[in-house]
């Protein structure tokens, strides 16, 4: 039976290169899929993974019908054997019903990839919908690291290092971006919680919120004390 999979995981644990993986292994079976991405790093029509990895796609912009989309398509002769959605925490809710109304009534499996909550942790309409309407929902396996150490769970937005709580819930950027510029960083909930990324805790130490313990005092310091403290 078809399926509606929505795979998600936060930011930089591979889900854009297990979208091209799945590709790989169908069509050198000889089906053929189409791929539909917006805002990827990469830029407008482009499916790309963090490891080097990219290929065309049809840019989903929020006009787009899919299902119409894959009917057009298969009227004027074209075939298309399931259909791979990257980022799909940016559609819209009506274009995941029509990501359902594909494989009811099209009878083709859809891939679907997102990140599940925004930089305030909350969920992207588009998630949301498909944790309502999907078959199976996947969470990839491959664990993003907070930098502390710890499974990170939560996309930080970044300006300059700093975390920030306020803002447009989309703002395209990715991991690793330059100081100054808007970017993102994977944190786990703790140092979601206290706005603490790599560049505010300088990353120096694992534990960097153990409480301050006094050093014990040197004997020539214990000399210098007063007699009433000792």
């Amino acid at each position: 039976m078809p399926e509606l999979v929505f795979f998600s995981g936060t930011m930089d644990c591979g889900k854009s290169t297990l979208a091209l993986q799945i590709e790989h292994n169908r069509s050198t079976r000889g089906l053929q899929g189409m791929i539909f991405t917006r805002n990827d790093r990469a830029g407008e029509g482009r499916l790309s993974s963090r490891l080097g990895l990219v290929t065309d796609a049809v840019e989903a912009g929020e006009g787009l019908d899919f299902h119409s989309h894959l009917v057009k398509h298969l009227t004027a002769g074209g075939r298309t054997d399931y259909v791979i959605v990257d980022e799909a925490q940016f559609l819209t809710p009506d274009q995941i019903d029509q990501l359902a109304r594909i494989v009811d009534d099209l009878g083709m499996d859809v891939f679907a990839f997102g990140i599940a909550t925004d930089f305030r942790t909350r969920l992207f309409p588009g998630s949301q919908r498909l944790m309502e309407l999907a078959d199976r929902i996947e969470v990839l396996q491959v664990e993003a690291l907070c930098w502390c150490g710890a499974r990170a769970t939560h996309n930080a937005r970044t300006v300059g290092g700093k975390m920030v709580v306020e803002g447009a819930q989309v703002v395209v950027g990715d991991v690793g971006e330059p100081k100054g510029e808007v970017g993102y960083e994977v944190l786990c909930r703790r140092h979601h919680r206290r706005r603490l990324t790599a560049s505010a805790a300088r990353a120096g130490a694992l534990s960097p919120d153990v409480l301050p313990v006094d050093a014990p005092a040197t004997p020539r310091q214990a000399e210098r004390a007063p007699h009433s403290a000792r």
